[in-house]
Order: C-alpha cells, then structure tokens, then sequence
C-alpha cells in the first residue's frame, strides 16, 4: 500500500503506520498478534511502542485495511483485508489455522439467511 492509498483512507503517512504494514504486507505469516508486530520492530530495532502498534491496528481496522479475529477464545490476530472472502478452520489440539473457500458453505448462508 502506497502512502497516497493511506492518504485517502484519511490517515496520515507516519512512520510507525508504513512500518506495521511493511510487516503486515510482508507475507511472513498471514495472521498478526500485535504483540508479533511489536517482537518484529523490536528485531528491527524500532523505537514503535507496543501501545502505538494497538492504537495502529485499530485504525487500520477502523479504515478496512486489517480484520481482527478472535480464534478459539485466544489473542486477536489481524490479516491484511484484501477483499478476498474465505473462512478459517482451527485445531484444536495445536491452534493451526486454515484458510479456506467453499462455494457450498457460502450458499447454504445464503439460503438459512434468506
């Protein structure tokens, strides 16, 4: 995401914002405690605090850019919102989570909505 794109979200271009979503967009997990980011700019040798990458992700979350997920009762994790509809499966004996579509689920929401 470019900083024109965080400009007409009406957020201003500051550094900690480009350096989360450097990390967000950087495909090295698709889903992000803030406590994750915090450890990555931490590696980075950031001087972004850990209340300023909460106060980040709810804005991101606020403009549409990150969804936030609460998987099995756990932390909140973020993902990049890239308008791409999909579900996610969790297991319960080790906590991995999956991504997935199914035209099948998707119309059967359909038809109980209805």
């Amino acid at each position: 995401m470019s900083d024109a794109q965080l400009r007409e979200l009406g957020m201003k271009v500051t550094v900690p914002r480009l350096k989360i979503l450097t990390i967000l967009e950087s495909g090295q997990q698709r889903h992000w405690t803030a406590e994750a980011i915090y450890d990555q700019l931490r590696a980075q040798q950031s001087l972004v605090g850990l209340a300023t990458v909460y106060r980040v992700l709810t804005q991101f979350e606020a403009a549409g850019l990150v969804t936030r997920h609460y998987f099995e009762g756990q932390t909140a994790v973020f993902e990049l919102n890239e308008a791409e509809h999909h579900d996610h499966i969790v297991c319960i004996k080790c906590g991995k989570v999956t991504e997935f579509v199914d035209d099948v689920i998707e119309d059967r929401q359909i038809v109980i909505a209805e």
